[in-house]
This record gives C-alpha cells, structure tokens and sequence, in this order.
C-alpha cells in the first residue's frame, strides 16, 4: 500500500534518516511522495543535510502538534479541518511509513540496482566537488562497496570511479563553456586540489588541455 506521507527520524537503526531518503527519493514508486523528518537532531546542519536529502519538511523535538498538524494538512494538500492519523509520541523514535529495507525486499534485484544506482549518482553530482571514496559512498545509501559496483555495473557498464571522472569531466566542459572561472577554480569546483592532474585528466578525455579549449 502507497502511504500519502511518510514521516521518520533522521537518527533511526539499520538505515538512518538521510539514507532512507536518497533511497526513497531515488525508487520512482516511492520518489513523489512527501517525506518530513520529526526529529530532536536541530542542529542547522542536520536540517539542511535533510532538505537536500530530499525532505519536504524538518520538524525539531519537541514539537508543538498543531503545528505539525497544520504542516502535514499543507503537504497533503487537504482542508485544515480535515481529520489525519494520530502523531507519533514525542518519546519515541518516529519510524518511516515505508523504509528502503522494505523496498529492497519487495522488488527484484534488477529494480533495486537502479534505486542504488539512482541515490548514488544524485550524491555523486550533489557532491561533485567532495569526491567520496567508494566504500563511503555505498554507505551514505544504505549498502556496500561490492553491491554498488555491481549496481552501477548493471546500470551503466562502467565503474563508480568511471562514472564520478565523466561527470566530473562533463561539470568540467560546462564550466569553461559558460563560465568565466580561472581553470584553477573549476578543478576546484569539481573535486580536484591540483590544477595539473585535473589539466591532465581533462586532457586525457577531451584530447587538449583545458585552455586550448575554452579559446
């Protein structure tokens, strides 16, 4: 059953809030429906982390009821007066309506390749100018190193490594055709500290350095 509205806590076991979200947000049966986290994490960097994620909303512990009330009638778009389903007890741990280990377990492993596939390569572009190393990339989606490869694998046919250096190179493209940023910004801007190796790498994909290009 599609739940309208799923509410959970960013610090859960098993899968934390932020990876539940990437994976919900990545499956297309899950992706529209509205997420809000209900949670006692009120630091600004928390709540941000969980709007990127992909939250509707970030309510803080304790909470005043009608407040969430009125901002769950607003997400579902009902009338204010419209009866909802009890609240979660501000004691306890607020739990998803739907959670990826439920996702993964209901579909094949072809369909669930392409939610790891899809929540990873979101972080990926996301973070493009924080480059993440395989084995924590698997972990801020819920899995391991081996099982996203094999995703990514099945997905697209090349390596996570492979697909962060083409998108990294492709952000590369875009800049030095749209933008005015120096060559040592846009290394910058796409994950590399060293303005050689990225001149090096753009010259490997592209056959010319990158001021050859942008002239």
């Amino acid at each position: 059953m599609r739940p309208d509205l799923i509410l959970m806590d960013i610090r859960m076991p098993v899968y934390d809030g932020l990876t539940s979200c990437r994976l919900l947000k990545a499956n297309s049966v899950t992706r529209n429906i509205p997420l809000i986290f209900l949670s006692a994490a009120d630091a600004s960097e928390e709540k941000i982390s969980g709007l990127r994620a992909g939250a509707v909303d970030y309510v803080t512990k304790p909470f005043d009821f009608e407040e969430v009330r009125l901002r769950l009638c607003v997400h579902l778009r009902s009338p204010v007066h419209q009866e909802l389903a009890p609240l979660p007890n501000t004691s306890g741990s607020s739990a998803a309506d739907v959670s990826p280990a439920t996702v993964g377990t209901s579909v094949n492993n072809s369909t669930f390749d392409v939610v790891l596939f899809e929540a990873a390569r979101r972080l990926i572009l996301e973070k493009i100018d924080q480059p993440m190393g395989l084995h924590v990339l698997a972990a801020s989606v819920g899995t391991n190193a081996r099982r996203l490869s094999v995703a990514f694998k099945h997905c697209c046919g090349v390596t996570v490594f492979d697909f962060l250096r083409e998108e990294r190179m492709k952000e590369a493209r875009r800049l030095l055709s749209e933008s005015t940023l120096d060559i040592g910004a846009i290394a910058l801007a796409i994950g590399y500290s060293n303005t050689a190796n990225f001149s090096t790498a753009f010259r490997d994909r592209f056959g010319m350095p990158p001021s050859q290009f942008r002239r």
